[in-house]
């Protein structure tokens, strides 16, 4: 069953308890919130108190992708703030740094996924595989919203949906079109943002999605 996951980097932030109202009731499944940190990516966005008051504003699931160098570091604190999904990249951790962070969230019901660039091969996260509980596809280039989908990213969703049975996700460029490429290549969450947050019916947006 494909989940959409609403992006909160393309929502208006001087109203975000309204836009996370407005897509909960519009049928999302969970709220995708990209962390950034100026370093992993270029852009700066939010952190664990943004996300804390989050949490209190409304009742879906949290999938918090984190963007940035060191995540072992502020894991706790995202844990904390309330975060039930916790994205890392393979690109900023290693084996055994991702297994330090699978121990801190086991027992918690907080799932962690890993994600991979564009330019990242598949085989860099095949060991990683049995350590998470879903893989993030970037179809973009991370730290911007906005972009154009980037094609070769099906042929990795394919390959990935052979050998992995867990939930995959895709970020970046998700629209209705793209969305059908997706879901047709083997994932099952959707993270669109601008697609769903500049959408005149987000409600007919979310479902065009699935």
């Amino acid at each position: 069953m494909v989940k959409v996951a609403p992006s909160i980097l393309s929502a208006d932030f001087s109203n975000l308890s309204a836009e996370l109202k407005k897509v909960e009731r519009a049928g999302a499944d969970l709220i995708h919130v990209d962390i950034m940190d100026g370093h992993f990516v270029p852009n700066i966005t939010i952190g664990p108190v943004v996300v804390k008051y989050m949490r209190k504003a409304t009742r879906l699931a949290l999938d918090v992708h984190l963007m940035i160098e060191n995540p072992l570091k502020y894991i706790d604190a995202f844990v904390n703030a309330g975060s039930d999904m916790i994205t890392v990249h393979i690109e900023a951790v290693s084996l055994k740094e991702l297994a330090s962070i699978a121990k801190r969230l086991k027992g918690k019901g907080i799932k962690l996924g890993i994600s991979l660039n564009p330019t990242t091969s598949l085989a860099r996260i095949k060991k990683a595989l049995p350590l998470v509980d879903f893989v993030l596809v970037m179809s973009v280039n991370p730290g911007f919203g906005g972009q154009a989908f980037i094609p070769s990213a099906l042929k990795k969703i394919r390959q990935l949906r052979a050998i992995f049975k867990k939930d995959i996700a895709v970020d970046g460029g998700i629209n209705r079109i793209t969305g059908r490429q997706v879901k047709e290549a083997g994932a099952n969450i959707l993270a669109a943002g601008s697609y769903i947050f500049g959408a005149k019916n987000t409600r007919k947006a979310i479902n065009s999605l699935r």
